[in-house]
C-alpha cells in the first residue's frame, strides 16, 4: 500500500495529464466566441504622395493610409492593398472588386456611383504647375497650352469648365497619375500639369516644377465605398474622424505632421547632464532654450508665410477683384486683377485712394458706398459703373462691400469684392439680340412682335385708342431667290426693311414675320374707325410706293413690290391670335387683287373662312365615311356609237344633297385632301372599268379620269396608278387619263418622265380643256399623248363667234397632224354637233348625248 503523499501526487498526475489539455480547449473556443474573425476591408491604393501611397509590408501609407490603418488597429481590421492606377481604382469599386478607396473628391456625379462618410478626411485644392521660366501666371496664360490632367479626375473636369467659362482654348493631355503628369512637364511634352496641392507641393521640388497662380476646384476628400455596400464601414471613419480632427494628439494629427510638416527633433544629449553642472550646465540649458524658441519661431514663421502665399495664390487666382480698404478709404491690399486693372503693381496701390485711378464720379459714387460700410456697418451690393481718369474707359462691376471688424466689434476697415460684369452683360444683349430681334435685318422677329401687339391690347382698357396690324408679303419674292440666288435674295429683303424704316414712326413697330413677311404694328390712331382707317391707309400707301422702286442687286437691277393686308384694333376685347389671323387673310386677299395692293379685314372675308373652314372639316367627314360618288357622262364617235365615259365626281351630302365639285375641289386643294380623294376616284373607276369587262358589249369602253395637279406631283403617283390596276383587275389600256396644259409647264422634266411610265404600262392620256392654256407646239409634239379635249368655251360660243370656229378647226387639224383623237366637250344642241363635223370633229361629249349618272349607259 502505497503512503498518503504519494497517493496524492499520483491524482496530481492525471489532473495535469488530462484536465489542463480540457481546459485550455475550452479557454480557446471562448475567446474565439468573444473575438471574432477581424474583417478584411480591400483598400484601392495609387500613387498619389503624401495624401495615399503604398508603403513598406505593402500597406497603405501617406495621409489618409496612415490614418485609415490607426482605424483598423482599433476596430481589428485586415487591410489589404490593392494597387491599381486612379480610374482603375474607381471601376474597380464600382465593381465591388475593392471595399475602400480613400482620396475621393465628392461630386453629385460620383455620389449616383459610391458612398461616401460625412466628415471630410482633408480639405484640398487643385493648382497647376510649371517648368520654371514658363510665362504662365493667369487662366489667359493657359491660351492654346497643353496641360496635362489625370483621365477621370475631378482636377480634368474642373479645369475645363474653368477654361470654358474664361474662353480660353487648351489642350487637356490625359495622364494615368500625376506622377506622370510632372514627369511630361519636365520633358516639356506639355506646358503644365493640374494637381492637387499636397502632390504638387511636395513633388515639385523633384521635377524642378513650381506652382502656378492658376488654383481652382476647393475640394473636400473622403473615402468612398461601392453603393449601397459598406454602411457600417463608412459609421466608424466618421466615427473616428469626428474624434481624431478634435485631439491635438491623435493619430490623424500624427500623420498630418508627419507627411506634411515634420522637423528635426531637438533633444539635449543626456550625457550632458551628467558631465556639466552648476552655471555651465544653466548656461547650456538657457542657449539650449534659447535655440530651440528660436527654431519654433522659425518653423511658425515659415508656417505663417506658407499659408500667406497660398492665400495670396488663391486670391490672385480667382476671377475676381479683392482689395481692403482702412477707414480712411486707403487700400491696404490689393490682389493682382486689382493691379492689372490700375495699370500698376499690387505694392503702388497700396496707400492710395479712388482718386488716383477714377474720375471725379466715380469716386465720389464709390465713396458713397464704402462710407456706407465704414461707418455704419452696412453689408453693400451695388452694381458700379467705373471710369478711369480720361473718362473714356467704362466697365459696369457687381461689388459686395463688407465691413472688417476688430476683437472689441469695432470696424477698422472694409473689404471689397467686385465681378466684371462687362462680358456678362454684352452676353445678355446678345442673347436678347438673338431671341428678340431677326438676324438679317435686324427688325423685332415674330416673338417680340407678339409681345408688343399683347401689351397693346392690355393697354387698351387704360388707354383709349385706335391701332392697326399689317401683314406685308413680298410679291414673286421666290423667284428672285430662285433667279439670282439665296444671297442677291437676303440682299433684298435687307433693302426692303431699310425702305420700311424710312415710312414708319418710332413709336409704331416694324418687324420681321418670317421668310419674305414683314408686319408694322401702326398705334395712337384715331379712336374713330373711319380716321384711323384712313391713317392706316395712308401708311399702306406710303410703303407700296417706296417698295415698289427699282432695286440694285449686286449687278442686276430689280423690280418688286408687296401685298399689304390690314385690320384694325379697335378694343381689349381683341385676341392676338385672331388680330394675325384677320390680317393675314387680307394679306391673301390683296394677293389675289393682282398685288401691290392694298386689302382690309371685312365681316364678310371671316364669315367666307368659317364657312371654307366648316366645309374642309366636312370634307374630311367625308372622305372617311365613303359619302362620294362617281357619276357617268358618255363619249360618243360620229356614228352615234358609246367609246367610254368621263367619270365626274360628285359628293352625295347627307343634308345638302348632291354637290357639285365646283363647291369643294378648290377646298380639297388648298387642304391637301385631293391627294386622297383622286386616289378614291381612281380605284371606284377602275372597279367600273373591271365590271365593263365582264361584258363583252361592254369591254371596248373606256373611262377618262381627271388628274389633279397636286395628285400628279405626287413621286409615286406612276406607282400608285399601277397598284390600283393590279388591285382591281381593271385593264389599263382602257384607263385614260386626262391633263391639263398648266401641269405641262410647273417641271416638265418630271412631267414628261411620268408621262411616259404610264405610257409604259398601257394607259392612254388625254390633254383636257385644250386651247385654255399655254402650251407650245414643240412641247405638244414631245408628248406621249392619246387626245385633245376641245375646251368647252369654244363649243358654246362657236356658232355666234367666228374665231371659236376657227380655233376649233385648228385644234382638229393639229390632232391629224399629230395622230391624236379630238373630242369636244359641252355638245348641247344638234346644231353644235353638226358644225363640229363640219370642222372635223368626230368624238363629242356633252348633254345632248347624255348627263352624267350614277351607272353609266350608252349614249342615243
Amino acid at each position: 500500500m502505497l503512503p498518503p503523499w504519494m497517493t496524492r501526487l499520483k491524482h496530481w498526475r492525471l489532473i495535469v495529464q488530462w484536465g489542463l489539455p480540457l481546459a485550455a480547449l475550452l479557454l480557446t473556443t471562448w475567446v474565439q466566441a468573444a473575438n471574432p474573425p477581424a474583417r478584411t476591408v480591400r483598400v484601392g491604393v495609387y500613387e498619389n504622395a503624401p495624401k495615399l501611397l503604398l508603403g513598406q509590408g505593402g500597406k497603405p501609407s501617406g495621409i489618409l493610409g496612415d490614418v485609415l490603418m490607426a482605424m483598423a488597429a482599433q476596430e481589428q481590421w485586415n487591410v489589404v492593398a490593392v494597387p491599381c492606377e486612379w480610374q482603375a481604382c474607381l471601376d474597380a469599386l464600382v465593381r465591388a472588386e475593392i471595399d475602400l478607396m480613400p482620396d475621393v473628391a465628392y461630386t453629385d456625379q460620383r455620389a449616383q456611383l459610391f458612398d461616401f462618410h460625412q466628415v471630410p478626411a482633408l480639405l484640398s485644392w487643385s493648382q497647376l504647375y510649371k517648368l520654371r521660366g514658363t510665362p504662365i501666371q493667369t487662366v489667359t496664360d493657359l491660351h492654346n497650352k497643353r496641360i496635362a490632367v489625370v483621365a477621370g479626375s475631378i482636377q480634368a473636369s474642373s479645369l475645363k469648365n474653368m477654361l470654358d467659362s474664361f474662353a480660353v482654348t487648351a489642350t487637356l493631355v490625359q495622364v494615368s497619375s500625376f506622377e506622370q503628369g510632372f514627369e511630361q512637364v519636365q520633358q516639356r511634352n506639355v506646358d503644365a500639369v493640374a494637381a492637387n496641392r499636397f502632390f504638387g507641393d511636395m513633388q515639385a521640388h523633384r521635377f524642378d516644377v513650381e506652382s502656378t497662380a492658376v488654383v481652382f476646384q476647393p475640394a473636400q476628400l473622403y473615402f468612398a465605398t461601392t453603393k449601397d455596400k459598406n454602411g457600417a464601414l463608412l459609421a466608424a471613419i466618421d466615427r473616428h474622424l469626428k474624434a481624431w480632427q478634435a485631439q491635438p494628439d491623435s493619430p490623424y494629427a500624427a500623420a498630418l505632421q508627419r507627411w506634411m510638416q515634420a522637423a528635426p527633433s531637438f533633444e539635449i544629449p543626456a550625457y550632458l547632464w551628467w558631465a556639466l553642472s552648476g552655471l555651465f550646465a544653466a548656461l547650456l540649458l538657457a542657449l539650449a532654450l534659447n535655440a530651440w524658441l528660436r527654431q519654433q519661431v522659425v518653423q511658425k514663421t515659415a508656417r505663417i508665410r506658407a499659408d500667406e502665399e497660398q492665400l495670396n495664390t488663391i486670391l490672385n487666382g480667382v476671377d475676381a477683384f479683392i482689395y481692403i480698404k482702412d477707414r480712411e478709404l486707403r487700400y491696404q491690399y490689393a490682389n493682382s486683377r486689382v493691379a492689372q486693372l490700375f495699370g500698376c503693381s499690387a505694392e503702388q496701390v497700396i496707400g492710395q485712394t479712388d482718386s488716383a485711378f477714377f474720375d471725379e464720379i466715380t469716386v465720389a459714387k464709390l465713396r458713397a458706398h464704402d462710407l456706407r460700410v465704414i461707418e455704419h456697418g452696412e453689408r453693400v451690393e451695388e452694381e458700379e459703373i467705373n471710369r478711369s481718369l480720361d473718362g473714356q474707359v467704362t466697365q459696369s462691376y457687381l461689388s459686395v462691400k463688407l465691413p472688417l471688424r476688430d476683437a472689441k466689434g469695432h470696424i477698422y476697415a472694409l473689404c471689397g469684392i467686385s465681378t466684371d460684369m462687362t462680358r456678362r452683360k454684352q452676353a445678355e444683349e446678345a442673347i436678347h439680340q438673338l431671341a428678340f430681334y431677326d438676324a438679317l435685318t435686324g427688325l423685332p422677329n415674330r416673338r417680340l412682335l407678339q409681345d408688343r401687339v399683347q401689351q397693346l391690347l392690355s393697354s387698351l382698357a387704360r388707354v383709349p385708342q385706335s391701332a392697326a396690324l399689317m401683314f406685308m408679303d413680298v410679291d414673286n419674292f421666290k423667284d428672285i431667290n430662285d433667279t439670282l440666288g439665296h444671297d442677291a435674295g437676303d440682299e433684298l429683303l435687307y433693302q426692303i426693311a431699310e425702305r420700311m424704316r424710312e415710312c414708319v414712326r418710332t413709336q409704331d413697330t416694324l418687324a420681321r414675320q418670317g421668310g419674305d413677311e414683314f408686319v408694322v404694328m401702326l398705334v395712337n390712331l384715331s379712336t374713330q374707325p373711319g380716321e384711323a382707317a384712313r391713317q392706316a391707309q395712308q401708311v399702306a400707301q406710303k410703303l407700296l410706293n417706296r417698295l415698289s422702286q427699282p432695286y440694285q442687286l449686286r449687278a442686276h437691277n430689280c423690280q418688286t413690290s408687296v401685298s399689304i393686308g390690314v385690320t384694325l384694333i379697335e378694343g381689349p376685347n381683341d385676341t392676338r391670335e385672331e388680330l394675325f389671323k384677320q390680317a393675314d387673310m387680307a394679306m391673301y386677299q390683296a394677293k389675289a387683287a393682282g398685288r401691290n395692293t392694298l386689302r382690309f379685314f371685312n365681316p364678310e372675308m371671316q364669315a367666307q373662312v368659317v364657312a371654307r373652314t366648316t366645309l374642309e372639316a366636312d370634307l374630311r367627314w367625308a372622305l372617311a365615311h365613303d359619302e362620294f360618288v362617281l357619276h357617268y357622262q358618255p363619249q360618243l364617235d360620229d356614228q352615234g356609237q358609246t367609246l367610254g365615259f368621263e367619270a365626274l365626281l360628285r359628293w352625295q351630302h347627307p343634308m345638302r344633297g348632291v354637290i357639285l365639285p365646283a363647291e369643294f375641289i378648290a377646298v380639297a386643294e388648298s387642304s391637301g385632301l385631293i391627294v386622297a380623294l383622286g386616289a378614291w376616284v381612281l380605284r371606284s373607276a377602275c372597279l367600273q372599268l373591271q365590271a365593263f369587262s365582264q361584258q363583252a358589249s361592254q369591254r371596248h369602253w373606256t373611262i377618262a379620269v381627271n388628274v389633279g395637279a397636286a395628285q400628279f406631283r405626287q413621286p409615286d403617283f406612276v406607282t400608285r396608278v399601277e397598284t390600283t390596276l393590279q388591285q382591281t383587275g381593271a385593264n389599263a389600256a382602257q384607263l385614260e387619263l386626262e391633263l391639263t396644259e398648266s401641269q405641262l409647264v410647273d417641271d416638265g422634266h418630271d412631267v414628261m418622265a411620268k408621262m411616259d411610265a404610264l405610257r409604259a404600262v398601257g394607259v392612254r392620256l388625254s390633254l383636257d380643256d385644250f386651247g385654255s392654256g399655254y402650251s407650245s407646239l414643240a412641247m405638244l409634239k414631245r408628248l406621249p399623248l392619246d387626245q385633245l379635249k376641245i375646251d368647252q368655251a369654244f363649243v358654246r360660243d362657236m356658232l355666234d363667234d367666228p374665231q371659236n370656229a376657227s380655233i376649233i378647226r385648228a385644234i382638229v387639224t393639229l390632232g391629224e397632224s399629230l395622230g391624236l383623237a379630238v373630242i369636244a366637250k359641252g355638245v348641247e344642241r344638234e346644231v353644235q354637233r353638226d358644225a363640229l363635223l363640219a370642222l372635223g370633229c368626230r368624238h363629242f361629249q356633252g348633254y345632248l348625248f347624255g348627263q352624267p349618272t350614277p351607272i353609266p349607259t350608252a349614249g342615243a
